[in-house]
């Protein structure tokens, strides 16, 4: 991350702000804090971070809402750091609108990867028409995909599947949000999704069995890693 990038640390532990204002200053980033929902919204009308650490049990708001609020207006980044480890958080989170979702405890290491991550899979398709990583490569200018040079054929559906994945790279996608992009609100055939899925690892993985680009993340949805 770029120093001086601006990061609002939520959450209402003042041992887990302190912490994370030292582990971030450290590394060059300007660290703001709210310990509860509206001051978190407040923040972020105030500062305007270039990203959000979130706790989701916070004491007056839900994180959960306080996401739901924000991506009415705002798209900025947002990382849940929660204790809340069941699926169906994470998938009420990551439907809200999170870009990604971190359990307690967490190593700074990978919290700092993961914002990493986030921060840069912001793509603008008009000045960045190309996206790369490892051997993969979509050109969405002309609808061109090619694995370490070898152009690949996809079914149209495989192809938006993709473009919605590389679009958020580095982010969980949820079932829902896969069906509902793709399909339309109010499809819910898994079976299908799956299958899709299958057939995309299947024409780009070298190990399909064991994939290189597109992840599963057990009972939420799927990731496109960024290498």
């Amino acid at each position: 991350m770029e120093t001086g990038q601006r990061v609002l640390v939520v959450d209402d532990e003042t041992s887990i702000r302190r912490y994370l204002r030292a582990a971030l200053t450290a590394q060059g980033l300007t660290v703001y804090e709210a310990a509860d929902g509206q001051e978190a919204l407040n923040a972020v009308l105030a500062h305007r971070p270039d990203l959000i650490i979130l706790d989701l049990g916070l004491p007056d708001i839900d994180g959960i809402e306080v996401t739901r609020r924000l991506r009415e207006w705002s798209q900025t980044p947002i990382i849940i750091l929660s204790v809340r480890e069941a699926e169906q958080d994470k998938i009420a989170a990551l439907d809200a609108g999170a870009d990604d979702y971190l359990t307690k405890p967490f190593g700074t290491g990978e919290l700092m990867a993961r914002m990493r991550v986030v921060m840069r899979r912001q793509i603008n398709s008009a000045n960045e028409p190309i996206f790369t990583t490892g051997g993969l490569t979509l050109d969405f200018s002309h609808r061109l995909v090619t694995v370490n040079e070898k152009e690949i054929q996809l079914t149209p559906t495989e192809y938006d599947i993709l473009r919605l994945l590389v679009t958020h790279a580095g982010k969980v996608l949820t079932h829902r949000q896969l069906l509902r992009q793709i399909w339309g609100e109010g499809y819910d055939d898994m079976h299908i999704l799956r299958v899709n899925i299958s057939n995309l690892r299947g024409k780009l993985e070298p190990d399909p069995a064991r994939p290189t680009y597109i992840h599963t993340e057990a009972g939420v949805g799927y990731r496109l890693k960024v290498l």
